[in-house]
């Protein structure tokens, strides 16, 4: 179906603008994936963007995911919760200078328990580290809205372009694989409704 998306482009210029968010309880931590796979990749992308239209990678061959994650100023970091994977994020550092938060994103199991601000401070943090004059990102209509562009506010990003055109998307957004449909907590079918609907 042809939609209006609307895209807002935010960045931050300097680290004394991150406003950080209150630390995670002592069982959730991030570590880098030092050297990540296409399997972990592709999982982590679907897993955190199959609520959403995160569907420009779906048809990436293994190839494509190799080179991508092969890339040397490309970086995956994810958020771990008592050893499960929550979250993630992936950081461009391709372009001299700028660092893009090119994904960023919390598993649906993992919504609502206020663990998005504080990974975001990391990735924010890690694109100072990584020798950035600016962190950036952008994120749209079709994404967890309005938090996302709240969450990226609030940490001090600023909004620096907004771009509304028509975009031809999926009548229902991916899942986690095919035939998942949407998942999370408020999502999730209860045993009794799966034995009535068969």
């Amino acid at each position: 179906m042809l939609v209006d998306v609307t895209t807002w482009s935010l960045e931050t210029k300097d680290p004394s603008e991150l406003r950080p968010s209150p630390a995670p309880p002592e069982s959730v931590d991030v570590r880098q994936a030092v050297k990540p796979t296409p399997e972990l990749g592709r999982f982590l992308y679907t897993a955190a963007g199959g609520n959403w239209y995160w569907f420009n990678r779906l048809g990436w061959t293994y190839e494509n995911w190799l080179d991508r994650l092969g890339l040397e100023r490309v970086e995956v970091w994810v958020m771990y919760s008592e050893g499960t994977p929550a979250g993630f994020f992936e950081l461009d550092g391709s372009i001299e200078g700028d660092v893009e938060i090119a994904y960023f994103g919390v598993m649906p199991q993992f919504l609502g328990q206020k663990l998005g601000g504080w990974l975001l401070g990391e990735a924010i943090r890690r694109g100072w580290a990584m020798g950035a004059r600016r962190v950036w990102v952008h994120t749209c209509s079709l994404d967890a809205q309005p938090q996302a562009l709240a969450n990226y506010e609030a940490r001090g990003m600023r909004v620096f372009k907004e771009v509304t055109e028509p975009m031809e998307v999926p009548e229902v957004t991916p899942g986690p694989w095919p035939g998942a449909g949407p998942r999370g907590p408020h999502m999730v079918i209860s045993r009794e409704e799966r034995s009535v609907k068969g």
